[in-house]
C-alpha cells in the first residue's frame, strides 16, 4: 500500500498539520512533512478526525435484504464518515447465536468499506423470555460484547437482572431499549399538546424513564454495566445524570435526530417523521443538547433504520418507524452542536469515535491521531453547505428526515486501516 501524505488539515479542529500514513498506520503528524513519492491530499481548511463510531446501526442482513444489506450500509458508513459500526440483533433470522453474529461479521470483513461488530440479542427471538446464547456469542470469531433486543424493550426484570449478571463475567454491557410496552399501546408518537390535537395516541415520556430508572438500579445492584440507546427525554437526562453521580456504571446515547427535529414535525402527517422513540418536544431537544455537552450523555449513536419505500410511502398508523442516518448525523452534529457553540470537533471526535469505541471494546478504532495509530480517519469540509439529496445516498433505503433540508458539512474522505474508501466526497 502507497504512502498518503494528507497536507495542512486541522486535526480535531486544531493547527493545520500534516499527517503521513504508511500503510495500514499513521507514519508521522507534523508540520512541513513530505514524503517522495507519497499520494498527496490537499486538506487546508478541512477538519481531520478520527474515524467515526457508530454503536446503534440497523444493516437488515440477514433477512430484510430489501431495506439493506451489509455491503450497502457499509457503503453509507463509509461515506459518513464512519470506519466501524455495531450492528443490531433484529434481523431474520434474529443474531442470537454464534452462527449469525458470525455471518454478519464475515460480511463486514468480506465488503470491506467499513469494519461490521455484530451485537448480540439479549433474549431469544428477542421474546424478552429467555436468555439467548451471550457466552457462545461472546466467544464466537465475532467475538460479541455489546447485547441489545433493539426495536424490544427487556421489560422483565428479571431477565434484565440475569442478562446484566451473565455479562459481567466477561466484561459486557447490555444496551436497553427503554420502553416499557404496556405504557405505549397503540402508541404513534409523543404524548403532548400536539399528540392530542392530531388525535394520535400519545406515547408518553415516562415509559422511557421508568425502564432507565429501573435498570441503572439493577447495574448498581449488580455491579454491571448499562447503555441506554436513543434516549430522547429531559426527564431521561434527569436519571442518567443521577444514576452517574451515585458511581452507578451507566452510559447513554443520543441520536442526531432528536438533536434536531420536534414532534411538530408530525404535524405534517409525513410518515419520514414516524421513530421510535418518537420525536419529543422543543425543551427535549434542548436538555438532550445539553446534556450531550456536559457529558450526562456520552455518544451520538445513529440508529440508523433503513426501510422500503412501501413501508414509509403510506398513512401514518400503517408505516414503520425508523429513519436512516449514517450520512447525515455528522453534519447534523456539526449543526446542532458546533456551530452553536456546544461543542468544539475535539468534543465531537469524544462522542463520535473515542467513546463508542470504547463502550464497545472495539480495538483499533477510537485511537488518536498520531504516529504508531491505526490510520482510520475522517476528512470533512466544515465549510460546505449543501441540500440533502437521497438519490445521492449509498444506502439503500431513502427515508431521512432531512431532505431538501440544508445541512453544513461534508466528508471527504475516509480511511480505513489507510485506504482510502472515500475520496473527493465519493466512494472508492
Amino acid at each position: 500500500m502507497s504512502k498518503i501524505l494528507i497536507r495542512g488539515a486541522k486535526v480535531l479542529g486544531g493547527e493545520p498539520q500534516d499527517v503521513l500514513i504508511d500503510g495500514e498506520f499513521i507514519e508521522a503528524v507534523g508540520s512541513g512533512l513530505d514524503a517522495d513519492g507519497a499520494q498527496i491530499v490537499e486538506a487546508g481548511g478541512k477538519v481531520l478526525l478520527p474515524g467515526l463510531v457508530d454503536l446503534h446501526t440497523h444493516l437488515r442482513e440477514p433477512g430484510r435484504e430489501d431495506s439493506e444489506t451489509v455491503l450497502t450500509g457499509t457503503r453509507a458508513a463509509a461515506s459518513g464518515g464512519y470506519t466501524a459500526v455495531f450492528a443490531m440483533a433484529n434481523t431474520f433470522p434474529v443474531a442470537d447465536t454464534a452462527g449469525v453474529v458470525e455471518q454478519v461479521y464475515r460480511l463486514g470483513q468480506e465488503h470491506g468499506y467499513c469494519d461490521v461488530q455484530p451485537i448480540g440479542a439479549v433474549t431469544v427471538g428477542l421474546e424478552g423470555k429467555k436468555l439467548a446464547e451471550l457466552g457462545a456469542m461472546h466467544e464466537s470469531a465475532a467475538g460479541v460484547t455489546v447485547f441489545s433486543d433493539d426495536g424490544k424493550c427487556v421489560d422483565d426484570a428479571v431477565i434484565m437482572r440475569r442478562a446484566l449478571e451473565y455479562v459481567k463475567a466477561f466484561g459486557g454491557v447490555v444496551a436497553q431499549h427503554a420502553q416499557e410496552p404496556r405504557l405505549t399501546e397503540g402508541a404513534q408518537m409523543n404524548e403532548g399538546i400536539v399528540s392530542a390535537e392530531l388525535g394520535l395516541g400519545g406515547w408518553p415520556a415516562v415509559a422511557e424513564e421508568s425502564i432507565i430508572a429501573r435498570d441503572v438500579l439493577l447495574a448498581e445492584h449488580v455491579g454491571s454495566r448499562v447503555h441506554i440507546c436513543h434516549l430522547s427525554t429531559a426527564g431521561s437526562v434527569e436519571i442518567v445524570r443521577w444514576a452517574k453521580s451515585r458511581g452507578i456504571d451507566v452510559t447513554a446515547e443520543v441520536t442526531p435526530h432528536h438533536l434536531l427535529l420536534t414532534d411538530e414535525m408530525v404535524r405534517t402527517y409525513n410518515p419520514v417523521y414516524k421513530v421510535n422513540p418518537p420525536l419529543r418536544t422543543e425543551r427535549d431537544v434542548l436538555a438532550l443538547r445539553e446534556a450531550l455537552a456536559d457529558g450526562t450523555i456520552d455518544i451520538v449513536a445513529t440508529d440508523h433504520a433503513p426501510h422500503p419505500h412501501e413501508d414509509k410511502d403510506c398513512e401514518w398508523g400503517a408505516a414503520a418507524m425508523g429513519m436512516v442516518g449514517l450520512e447525515t448525523a455528522l453534519s447534523v452534529v456539526q449543526h446542532t452542536m458546533v456551530d452553536t457553540g456546544l461543542l468544539d470537533w475535539a468534543g465531537v471526535a469524544e462522542r463520535m469515535s473515542f467513546r463508542p469505541a470504547r463502550i464497545g471494546g472495539l480495538e483499533g478504532h477510537g485511537r488518536p491521531i498520531s504516529a504508531g495509530e491505526p490510520a482510520n480517519l475522517t476528512l470533512v469540509d466544515s465549510a460546505y453547505r449543501g441540500e440533502v439529496d437521497p438519490a445521492g445516498f449509498a444506502s439503500r433505503s431513502r427515508n431521512t428526515p432531512y431532505e431538501g433540508r440544508e445541512l453544513p458539512g461534508r466528508v471527504t474522505h475516509t480511511f480505513l486501516r489507510g485506504r482510502a474508501t472515500v475520496v473527493d466526497g465519493k466512494l472508492a
